[in-house]
């Protein structure tokens, strides 16, 4: 895989319409996984054929092409990102541009595999990880996930932090399913020396189930959090959507992703690159630009750059999300597996 990070010098950054620098990419490096958490997917899924996925080759083609153009972080999700065959590979390939125009390679996961990766991820230069987990209690865990094991992910999660990762907890609020246990699980992270994230549900993908049943706004567990912890304000950034507090009590910090509450669009600086090589300038719109095309088309990057640099063009100032009565029935019919959470 070359090395582009010194080319860097005289690209012109990527600017949206509105004045945003693109500074992050997200990348979804498949649109499998081991769970089937019933917020996400639904229990029988038909995944991706393998002629449409990008080879790591031309993911890490895709994203220095990024590097190149000003994104300084760079964010592998999925799917379940550690159940693709030579994840290891391509995040050693990703780390040559740390300290060389990327600032912090990271990725999202389950936590399911995460005890067989942790070393590596950390050898290759990962400095931290966000790790979904929704629930403390090992039953309701498993109804989430369908398949998951919670032993399993808590192994995955200490097994991270003994390799020296800071770990974040992200939990998505579901009225009715977990929000008896968030005040608790906040306990727990401050406990565990984890900073967490509250995330609203998102209409993303037919499921087999009415989100609305379960739709929790974070403005209502911000105000019960609130008679348990003292919050403090923050200024703390991760370049993510998150707006967060410090609790007095433990120390750590409490984010909250509120896409339909309150949107967080007004300083954009993400795009996010599918299994696919779909590059969508936005989660909650259906615009897109094909870089699997360009990439393959020529082994020259001028295709690439060009196609980059239109795509550009089109980001929307926000996302349309709403969640409203009538089924199960999605405002973006893409599942976040694919787009890459």
């Amino acid at each position: 895989m070359q090395d582009v990070s010194a080319e860097t010098a005289g690209q012109s950054p990527l600017i949206d319409p509105f004045g945003r620098a693109v500074t992050y990419l997200r990348v979804s490096v498949t649109d499998r996984c081991d769970f089937r958490c019933t917020y996400c997917m639904a229990e029988t899924m038909q995944f991706l054929p393998k002629s449409e996925v990008l080879s790591l080759e031309e993911i890490d083609r895709i994203a220095s092409a990024f590097i190149r153009r000003g994104v300084r972080k760079v964010r592998l999700t999925g799917g379940e990102p550690l159940v693709r065959r030579g994840i290891a590979s391509l995040v050693d390939s990703l780390a040559r541009h740390l300290g060389r125009g990327l600032d912090e390679l990271t990725l999202t996961t389950n936590g399911n595999q995460l005890a067989k990766h942790a070393e590596a991820l950390a050898a290759a230069g990962v400095r931290r990880v966000n790790v979904s987990l929704d629930t403390l209690d090992a039953d309701r865990f498993r109804r989430i996930t369908r398949w998951g094991e919670l032993p399993r992910v808590l192994d995955g999660i200490a097994a991270a932090k003994a390799a020296g990762l800071a770990v974040k907890i992200n939990t998505v609020a579901l009225r009715g399913i977990n929000e008896d246990e968030l005040g608790d699980m906040a306990a727990w992270c401050g406990r565990e020396g984890h900073d967490l994230t509250f995330i609203e549900t998102m209409p993303m993908g037919e499921i087999d189930e009415d989100r609305t049943d379960h739709y929790l706004p974070l403005s209502i567990v911000r105000a019960e959090l609130a008679k348990r912890f003292t919050f403090r304000p923050t200024d703390y950034v991760t370049g993510g959507p998150a707006r967060y507090v410090e609790v007095a009590e433990t120390g750590r910090r409490i984010g909250f992703i509120t896409p339909l509450t309150h949107n967080f669009c007004e300083s954009c600086n993400r795009v996010r690159l599918t299994a696919t090589g779909r590059l969508y300038m936005c989660l909650g719109q259906e615009d897109s630009a094909d870089l699997r095309a360009a990439v393959r088309r020529s082994p020259s990057d001028a295709d690439l750059d060009a196609a980059i640099a239109e795509a550009i063009t089109r980001k929307p100032k926000g996302h349309d999300f709403v969640i409203g009565r009538g089924g199960p029935r999605a405002a973006v019919p893409r599942h976040m597996s694919v787009t890459g959470g």
